[in-house]
């Protein structure tokens, strides 16, 4: 989630933050990648600094990869770097102060480093170096490289001109980067999660998102190549992956040309968007249902999908499908491995605010999909996010807001108050004219009922067993272990030792361990349990 003034409760996965199978169920192509080398002796060192949402996290990586092939080393040390990078966010003005800030302690940083090492090389990169080139390169010369999010395999080159004293940029935007032949190097090493980039940018254009005009239009990745990332995760052991883009249940993958033809699936009743029906393309459905067959191990999930782009699953199936897949919603009650856990981002709960904003749905519309949602999917898990004070948000808007997180009772809540962002719609038409202390004011009652709703969902899991993947210890305390459920609610429990399902020998659990739960306690943001084995997921799913 993006990072800025409000409240992320919880955060929903860590920044824990990827193909035998190919495209259609037919062998295709694998990107041909050189092998990664050792660091070398005296190797630049970098240091990378992730700010803001799990696009970030992906981008993080991505770059890496990059500076990684190019002879760079990595370090976990400031001290040590010779070139400082900060994947940042554009998405509230208090996220690109946090920068700001850092940029301070950096310059401080740099004036202190003895001549005799080389000079520290600072860059940004992401979201804000797109919004704000100009003043990142002129503001007390504080900046050395300048990258946008679609310019990292231009990061070697942009550093060699760095070192010889000049500062150097690329925030040009493509219609066509994915990073496709770039498999990342994950930046937590052994991590039982990990998230996969499928597409890059966003075409819907709300009038509050400054993502259009910072991460450019949409476009996705060849199928072969997420399900290449995919295989090589499960390789690794990896438990969990989460498919990553602005909007994924839009991804078209037009990598194969027998499927340019296709015709576009209908919207959701009640649903419109700004641009015209997209014809041709793989969709999100084949994608979801090839990626769940790599390993019946390990968890999928998806993030962030759009409302609009959930099709009537009630009708029946088109006959211009070009494999007749099972639908999104479908797919993820029948499949053991794909959680049952949706995002459905309301952003208000105000007919007349979601005009404004250009979401395309009225409340009705809305509440009509998530009534249908909890129908196909039983026991779903529904996380979404919030603006708090949108540009002429009247008192009854805003309670509107709070009835709507009342009515639908979400587990996961992301809440925000409005900060308006340059370039946008809303910054060229509307007035921000909601007071900031108004704001924070309904921001509070909003983060308020949510926890209260969130509270009463969880207290019916008290009682029930939940299958939950093993992250680590909990950072309260060394006896416990955390994890989360197929829900995606963080569960704490005893590190005790236990029986095994699979007739294994008794021991404690490990990170990447399925373990069964009693749940007997839940707050807003947690659960806690008994454990009661260690499991399999196929097996839990045989079992239920």
């Amino acid at each position: 989630r993006p990072a800025g003034r409000g409240v992320s409760l919880p955060a929903g996965p860590d920044l824990r933050h990827f193909l035998r199978a190919a495209a259609a169920g037919r062998p295709g192509p694998s990107p041909e990648l050189p092998p990664e080398p050792a660091s070398t002796p005296g190797a630049p060192k970098v240091y990378l600094e992730t700010y803001g949402c799990q696009m970030n996290v992906s981008d993080t990586e991505i770059a890496w990869a990059i500076l990684q092939r190019n002879g760079y080393a990595r370090t976990k040390e400031l001290d040590e770097a010779d070139v400082v990078l900060l994947v940042t966010c554009s998405v509230r003005e208090k996220a690109e102060q946090a920068i700001w800030n850092r940029l301070q302690h950096l310059k401080a940083m740099k004036a202190r480093r003895p001549q005799a090492r080389a000079p520290l090389r600072i860059g940004i990169l992401g979201c804000m170096a797109e919004r704000l080139k100009e003043e990142i390169l002129h503001r007390e010369k504080l900046v050395d490289v300048v990258a946008g999010p679609d310019a990292y395999r231009d990061l070697p080159r942009l550093l060699a001109v760095a070192e010889s004293g000049q500062q150097a940029a690329n925030v040009l935007l493509s219609l066509d980067e994915t990073y496709a032949d770039i498999l990342p190097v994950q930046t937590s090493a052994g991590g039982t999660t990990a998230f996969v980039s499928i597409m890059r940018g966003c075409d819907n254009m709300c009038s509050y998102c400054i993502v259009p005009f910072t991460r450019g239009r949409e476009r996705s990745r060849p199928i072969a190549s997420i399900l290449q990332e995919v295989r090589m995760l499960s390789d690794q052991g990896v438990k969990e992956v989460t498919l990553l883009g602005q909007n994924v249940n839009s991804f078209r993958d037009l990598s194969e040309v027998q499927f340019q033809s296709v015709a576009a699936p209908g919207l959701s009743r009640g649903f419109s968007t700004v641009y015209k029906a997209k014809q041709g393309g793989l969709r999100f459905s084949h994608l979801l249902d090839q990626v769940s067959r790599i390993d019946p191990e390990m968890r999928i999930r998806f993030t962030s999908p759009h409302p609009k782009d959930f099709p009537d699953e009630a009708s029946k199936l088109s006959e211009t499908s070009p494999d007749h897949s099972l639908q999104v919603l479908q797919l993820i009650q029948e499949r053991h491995n794909i959680c049952k856990q949706l995002h459905l981002p309301a952003q208000s709960g105000s007919t007349r605010v979601l005009e404004a904003m250009r979401r395309g749905y009225t409340r009705e519309a809305y509440l009509e999909l998530v009534h249908h949602v909890r129908d196909s999917i039983p026991g779903v898990s529904l996380s979404s996010d919030f603006i708090a004070g949108f540009c002429g948000e009247t008192e009854e808007d805003h309670q509107q807001t709070v009835s709507l997180l009342q009515e639908v009772r979400y587990n996961i809540g992301f809440l925000f108050a409005y900060s308006m962002r340059q370039k946008t719609r809303a910054h060229h038409r509307l007035q921000d004219d909601v007071p900031a202390d108004v704001k924070q004011r309904r921001l509070e009652q909003l983060i308020a009922t949510f926890r209260e709703e969130a509270a009463r969902a969880n207290a019916a899991l008290v009682g029930r067993a939940q299958l939950v993947l093993v992250e680590g210890p909990s950072k309260r305390s060394a006896s416990e272990l955390c994890g989360r459920n197929d829900g995606n609610i963080k569960v704490i429990f005893p590190d005790v030792e236990l029986e095994d399902a699979e007739c294994r020998a008794p021991g404690r659990a490990q990170p990447g361990d399925y373990v069964m739960v009693k749940v007997t306690s839940a707050s807003s943001q947690t659960l806690r349990g008994v454990p009661l084995c260690r499991t399999t997921l196929s097996r839990a799913a045989a079992s239920h």
